[in-house]
C-alpha cells in the first residue's frame, strides 16, 4: 500500500443502477412511497406509443430474468410479464447528477465528469486530508448513500482505466481497488469482454485466436493482435497490462461538433413533414452553437427508415454559420438528395468543423440575404426564450402539428413524469 500512497490515486464512482436509484429514492422520499424499485423487478423504459421503448435502467432482482438495458420492452416483457415499468424522468436525473458531483467536488478539485451518472476523480496527494485511498472512498460512498439516499461503486487504481475496471466489480455499494500490482489476480481471470474498448465485434476476432479471458490478451503479442485487427489491438492489448496515459480533465475540452436527432412518434412519409422536423432540430442545433460562440463549417444529416437502415450524407458549407434559417436550408438540401421515399422514423441534424463566433462570410453577388438580420433575429429569440421559457417563441409553421418545435436530444416526455398520474406503492 505504500507504494501507491506515493503515486497516482484514480477514482472511478459510478452509481449503481442510477435511473431507477434516483427514481426509487425521489418517491420513497419525496412522494411518501412504501416499497424501494431498487428490490424489485423493475425497469425504466421510455414511452412505447413515442417510440421510445427500450430498457433504460434495471433494477438487481431484474438481472435473474436476464432483462438488458438497451432492449425493448416488448422483450423485457416476455421475460418477464410482471416487470414494474416506471417512465424516465431526465429533468430529476440532472438534479440527481448535480448533487452527486457537488459531493465529489468536495474531496478534490479534479473531478472528470464522465457521463450523468459516473465520474473520475484525481485523489492524489489528498492522503493526509481523507486518510489513506480506501479510507476515503468508503467516506465519501457513505456519504452518498446517507445524504442523497443511492449507493455508488467505488473503484480505486493507478490510472483511469483500471480505476472503471474496479468499480465493475462487486456491486452494488462496493469499493475496490485495483493497483498494478493486482491486475494478474483480479483482472486477468475476466472474460475479454469485460474489458473496456472490447465489443461485440472485437470479442468475436479474438475468440477465433483463441483468446477469451483479459489474461490471455494480456499475454499475446501486439504484432499478432495488431495484424488481426490494426491499430485496435493494440490498443486492447495495451489495456489488458492496465496501460493508460489519459489525466483526469476537470474542465471538458472544447466539443468538436454540435447535434441533434429525433425519432418520430410516426412514419413520416412525405418531404414537407420531413423539412419540418429538421427544422425543429436546426432551432436546437443553432442555439447550441450560438451558446457556445461558435459557427460550423459542416452540416450533416442521417435519415433512419421504418425498417431501422441508416443513411446519412453531408456537405461543406459556403459559409461558416450558426443561423437557425442557414442551417435548415442546407439540411433540405441534404435532404433532397438523399431520401429515397422510404418512410422515415428517425431524422439527425449535425454539424462539425467549428470556427470561432467571427462572422468571416464571403460575400456573394447573388445573395441578398441580410445576414445580420437574420443573426439580430436569432439573439433576441434566444434571449427571449432564456427569460421566458422555450415555448415564448414558436415559429406559426408548428402551430398547428405534432412536431415538437425544439426537437432533438432527451425529449419533453422523458423531461418530467406527472406524478399525479401515477400510482406510487
Amino acid at each position: 500500500m505504500e507504494r501507491q500512497e506515493h503515486g497516482r490515486v484514480i477514482f472511478h464512482i459510478d452509481v449503481n443502477s442510477a435511473f431507477l436509484s434516483w427514481e426509487a429514492v425521489y418517491r420513497l422520499y419525496h412522494l411518501g412511497g412504501r416499497t424501494d424499485l431498487r428490490r424489485q423487478v423493475s425497469a425504466v423504459g421510455g414511452d412505447m406509443a413515442m417510440r421510445h421503448g427500450i430498457i433504460l435502467a434495471k433494477s438487481i432482482p431484474a438481472k435473474k430474468y436476464h432483462i438488458r438495458t438497451g432492449e425493448t420492452i416488448v422483450e423485457a416483457r416476455q421475460k418477464c410479464p410482471e416487470l414494474i415499468l416506471v417512465p424516465p424522468n431526465y429533468g430529476l436525473y440532472e438534479r440527481c447528477s448535480r448533487a452527486f458531483m457537488d459531493i465529489l467536488r468536495q474531496y478534490s478539485p479534479n473531478v472528470e465528469p464522465y457521463s450523468i451518472d459516473e465520474a473520475f476523480m484525481d485523489m492524489t496527494g489528498t492522503q493526509k486530508l481523507w486518510g489513506d485511498p480506501v479510507q476515503a472512498a468508503e467516506q465519501i460512498r457513505r456519504r452518498i448513500r446517507d445524504e442523497l439516499g443511492f449507493t455508488v461503486n467505488i473503484g480505486i487504481a493507478e490510472n483511469k482505466l483500471l480505476a472503471k475496471m474496479a468499480s465493475d466489480f462487486e456491486k452494488p455499494d462496493r469499493v475496490h481497488t485495483l493497483w498494478h500490482s493486482e491486475i494478474r489476480e483480479k483482472m486477468w481471470p475476466l472474460p475479454a469482454e469485460n474489458l473496456f474498448f472490447v465489443g461485440r465485434a472485437t470479442v468475436k476476432k479474438l475468440e477465433k485466436l483463441g483468446i477469451r479471458t483479459i489474461g490471455e490478451l494480456a499475454c499475446t503479442a501486439p504484432a499478432l493482435l495488431r495484424s488481426h485487427m490494426k491499430k485496435h489491438g493494440e490498443t486492447v492489448w495495451a489495456f489488458a497490462n492496465g496501460m493508460d496515459v489519459s489525466v483526469v480533465q476537470a474542465e471538458p475540452p472544447a466539443n468538436k461538433g454540435y447535434g441533434n436527432s429525433t425519432t418520430i412518434a410516426f412514419d413520416v412519409t412525405d418531404a414537407s413533414t420531413a423539412k419540418l422536423v429538421l427544422l425543429a432540430l436546426a432551432e436546437t442545433v443553432g442555439t447550441r452553437l450560438r451558446e457556445a460562440g461558435v459557427r460550423a463549417e459542416v452540416a450533416a444529416i442521417g435519415i433512419k427508415t421504418h425498417d431501422l437502415k441508416y443513411a446519412g450524407h453531408q456537405m461543406i458549407l459556403p459559409n461558416a454559420t450558426n443561423i437557425t434559417t442557414e442551417l435548415h436550408r442546407c439540411a433540405c438540401r441534404l435532404f433532397d438528395e438523399l431520401w429515397d421515399g422510404t418512410a422515415i422514423r428517425h431524422l439527425g441534424l449535425h454539424t462539425g468543423r467549428l470556427k470561432d463566433g467571427l462572422d468571416m462570410r464571403q460575400i456573394d453577388m447573388f445573395d441578398d440575404t441580410d445576414y445580420e438580420k437574420l443573426e439580430r433575429r436569432d439573439a433576441a429569440i434566444d434571449q427571449i426564450r432564456r427569460r421566458f421559457g422555450i415555448d415564448s417563441v414558436k415559429r406559426a409553421s408548428f402551430l398547428c402539428s405534432p412536431i415538437d418545435h425544439m426537437s432533438g436530444g432527451i425529449s419533453r416526455e422523458k423531461r418530467t413524469v406527472d406524478y399525479d398520474k401515477i400510482e406510487i406503492n
